[in-house]
């Protein structure tokens, strides 16, 4: 019994003593301390519940100033260092905060451009005390700093810009990806800044779809048509092909911002047995290779009769297209 009463004594210290830490951390030791910044903070987002209107906005933007200069005076009174480096980490959450409070608080948490400007901003408030004597507790004095300090604040501002440049350039690149998918089909193993992590089976293929709505559009203009009016269109597909790759294009893509990089061309080649008549849907936008690169499905025209006739006035065409398209890097064949 007496060892379960100390037991219980020595509970009721530890928790003791773990409130009276507690209670020393939070009680400011002067008025003019850190704690009591935030706690001001806390108050102007309370306040800001209850206001209304401009006079809402202008509380709650108080209340982020506090905040800024509370946990800036905190993390720099005892900072813990960065490996490798003088930044502190209190810098980068008070990077972090501004960061929010600049780009980020008035849509969601995480935006683009908040994570882009954030080491910048870290960089900054990591070298602002450099140019000032002092603590938070008194008045800090201006100063220039000396030539070693100058080095390592160029420096620690160079790295950090240049990782926002990074991620700036991460950002530009999965928006483009987003807007124009296309760009996935592209090859990207000679790249120096982009990997293609997802397997090539699961590109989008919309030279291809554009195909395959296509072709059953062509086989109404051809099959089982007069062989003459065939061949006057074979003479004119460039402007026949163009019109219904078009309608294609729009009908299909509707109003993707890729409709207008996609162009469909014929190439007509004669055979011995007819024609072949190869189409075209060419990428016009950015790629990986200089030349682009296009979709291709090849259709063999034919006269029906089997004697090859052509100047019988009963003879009609007949077409018959590949199953796939092909996907082709490069510049797409000159036309004859």
């Amino acid at each position: 019994m007496e060892f379960l009463f100390k037991e219980v004594l020595g509970i009721f210290k530890y928790i003791r003593e773990l409130f009276a830490e507690v209670q020393k951390f939070l009680t400011p030791a002067k008025a003019f301390s850190w704690q009591t910044l935030i706690y001001l903070s806390i108050f102007s987002w309370g306040t800001s519940y209850f206001a209304q209107g401009y006079i809402k906005d202008i509380i709650a933007f108080c209340g982020w100033l506090f905040l800024l200069a509370g946990t800036a005076w905190y993390t720099t009174d005892d900072p813990l260092r960065v490996p490798g480096t003088f930044m502190p980490v209190g810098a980068l959450i008070t990077g972090f905060l501004i960061s929010v409070f600049a780009f980020g608080y008035q849509k969601s948490l995480l935006t683009s451009k908040m994570i882009v400007i954030w080491p910048t901003i870290a960089a900054v408030v990591t070298a602002i005390p450099n140019f000032f004597e002092g603590t938070g507790r008194k008045l800090a004095k201006a100063k220039l700093p000396k030539l070693q300090d100058r080095q390592k604040v160029i420096i620690l501002l160079a790295w950090c810009m240049l990782i926002s440049c990074w991620l700036q350039f991460y950002f530009v690149i999965d928006k483009w990806l987003k807007e124009y998918p296309s760009l996935r089909a592209d090859k990207f193993d000679k790249s120096a800044f982009v990997i293609q992590v997802e397997p090539r089976r699961k590109q989008p293929k919309t030279g291809d779809l554009i195909l395959k709505k296509l072709q059953p559009l062509v086989n109404q203009q051809i099959a089982n048509k007069p062989w003459s009016e065939v061949e006057k269109w074979l003479l004119e597909a460039n402007q026949q092909l163009g019109n219904l790759g078009q309608k294609t294009i729009n009908s299909n893509l509707g109003s993707s911002l890729e409709k207008p990089l996609w162009r469909v061309e014929p190439r007509v080649v004669n055979i011995k047995s007819g024609y072949r008549l190869d189409i075209l849907t060419i990428w016009g936008g950015p790629s990986a290779n200089s030349k682009g690169y296009y979709w291709q499905k090849s259709c063999l025209i034919e006269p029906s009769n089997p004697g090859n006739q052509t100047d019988n006035k009963n003879t009609v065409a007949r077409i018959t297209c590949d199953r796939t398209s092909k996907f082709k890097n490069g510049s797409p064949p000159p036309q004859q």
